[in-house]
């Protein structure tokens, strides 16, 4: 049962992020689109809009009150009287609860926001203010010593409504809703129209209106998108670390998985091999006649079988084992000095009769005077062993294997193996390298192997802190290169001076 649960788990999760996650992602992003859709009236929109609105008016809360305190400077300045500053006292209580009512909507949590509540309120705030305007737009200056006094105040009036609609453009209307009245009073109370400059300034006044309505509706639009980029860049970014996360369980697992597996099987080798060693040693006695004849030839031939099959699937089991250890990180070396070319030529020497058998010849190009690597002899044995072997089965018959021992560029040693095989294609050159991969090649091949003998040198090799390389063409043949780093290499040792202790003996 311990076996199967990560198996289930991981199915689960296969499922999770192929078909049902693809369907998750799909529905969400139709549902972020349609909430991000820009349609009046969005509830989540209205939220967020208010909350700009909000974050707008407060961050510009004085500069309104501060062009009213210089307005009412130059007003003073003037000869303007208590008129002035009743205004100026209004314009800022009106204006300091409007900042207090945007600062409460700021402070409050999105989802909590009543948007028609909040609107009604921010929307009186800004008529109150309005009111201010109005008030001003209706004071009269007959003791003033400044001419054209009614165009300023339209001058004037112009400059708040162009900052406001800059200001409010998040809240629809709340432009018109503060100086709609200021501009009717201005038009009916304060324009004197038998002169052309002031029924001019009430006809600019009238058209700035709907002018800038237009410039604070194209800002919220503007901010209406700039909300759909930031909402659908969030739903993307979770849908990212949902996945980000399914994605690293996933891997977890298989991982926890992997390596339950390593240690089982690393753990398996005495359990696996007993049996196995009993079956090679009676089937051999009973294919020899150790304790008798068989009369039966039947029974001798069928006793080598179990023999051969029984070597067969030990060394299967070896080969799973070794690279189960290298995987599982249980693989130890016993690293002492040795020297590669010598281990090189004992191995060519095991395969010699297997090469011969084919009609392959191998050639041997050692370089002379390399010094001792310092490494596992056995693993290193192994490597050497693995790379012939590939090559003695997949060169066809009168071919030729060129093995090279010598020094590498960066002051490391090598072990090239070359054959003038059928070669390997580019593209299943990784296939080869997985554990239990096979080319085409060994498929079609009679003498089809268990796919773990590059994997393990590849393992070794990495043990050893080396490099494995393959290169391949096909028909071409196959170089497979184990290289050693310079820190393996051990430095030559100079000989023991002789003379300095005769001379300090003959002293």
């Amino acid at each position: 049962m311990s076996l199967n649960a990560p198996q289930t788990a991981d199915k689960i999760i296969v499922d999770r992020t192929r078909t049902r996650r693809n369907s998750d992602v799909a529905r969400a992003v139709r549902k972020t689109r349609d909430r991000l859709s820009l349609q009046a009236g969005n509830p989540a929109f209205d939220r967020e809009l208010l909350k700009l609105h909000a974050g707008s008016v407060v961050a510009s809360a004085m500069a309104i009150p501060l062009m009213v305190f210089l307005v009412t400077a130059g007003g003073l300045f003037a000869g303007m009287g208590a008129d002035i500053l009743i205004w100026a006292f209004f314009s800022t209580v009106f204006y300091a609860i409007l900042a207090m009512a945007a600062r409460r909507v700021e402070r409050m949590e999105t989802a909590s926001i009543n948007v028609a509540a909040e609107i009604r309120t921010l929307l009186s705030a800004h008529f109150c203010s309005g009111l201010a305007w109005a008030y001003f737009a209706s004071l009269g200056c007959a003791e003033c010593r400044v001419d054209q006094f009614t165009i300023i105040k339209a001058v004037i009036l112009l400059i708040a409504i162009a900052a406001t609609a800059i200001i409010t453009s998040s809240l629809r209307y709340a432009m018109i809703v503060t100086f709609a009245l200021p501009v009717t009073v201005y038009a009916t109370v304060a324009a004197n129209y038998a002169v052309p400059v002031d029924a001019l300034m009430a006809a600019l006044l009238f058209a700035s209106l709907p002018f800038f309505l237009t410039i604070a509706s194209y800002l919220n639009r503007s901010a209406l998108m700039y909300l759909s980029f930031r909402s659908e860049k969030d739903g993307l970014i979770a849908e990212l670390e949902t996945a980000k996360s399914m994605s690293d369980e996933a891997r977890r697992r298989a991982e926890e998985a992997n390596l339950a597996k390593s240690r089982f099987l690393a753990s398996m080798s005495h359990e696996l091999r007993t049996p196995l060693n009993a079956i090679l040693g009676f089937s051999e006695v009973m294919a020899k006649e150790v304790l008798g004849r068989l009369d039966n030839q039947s029974y001798r031939e069928y006793a080598r079988d179990i023999h051969d099959s029984g070597q067969h699937l030990l060394d299967l089991i070896n080969e799973i084992l070794d690279l189960s250890r290298i995987e599982a990180g249980r693989y130890q070396l016993n690293e002492e000095p040795l020297a590669l070319a010598a281990i090189a030529e004992d191995c060519c020497h095991l395969i010699e009769l297997k090469a011969r058998t084919k009609n392959i010849r191998v050639v041997q190009q050692f370089e002379p005077s390399l010094p001792r690597l310092f490494a596992d002899e056995r693993a290193v044995r192994q490597i050497v062993l693995n790379l012939l072997s590939n090559a003695i089965k997949f060169t066809p018959s009168g071919g030729e294997i060129l093995v090279r021992v010598g020094w590498t560029a960066g002051g490391g040693q090598y072990a090239s193996i070359r054959d003038n095989g059928p070669g390997v294609p580019a593209e299943e050159i990784p296939v080869i390298l997985s554990a239990f991969g096979q080319g085409t090649i060994a498929i079609k091949s009679a003498e089809q192997g268990t796919g773990l003998g590059l994997p393990i040198v590849q393992g070794l090799m990495a043990l050893h802190g080396g490099t494995f390389e393959f290169h391949s063409k096909l028909r071409e043949g196959t170089e497979a290169i184990a290289i050693f780093p310079i820190s393996r290499v051990m430095e030559v040792l100079p000989p023991v001076p002789t003379e300095a202790p005769r001379k300090l003996a003959r002293r």
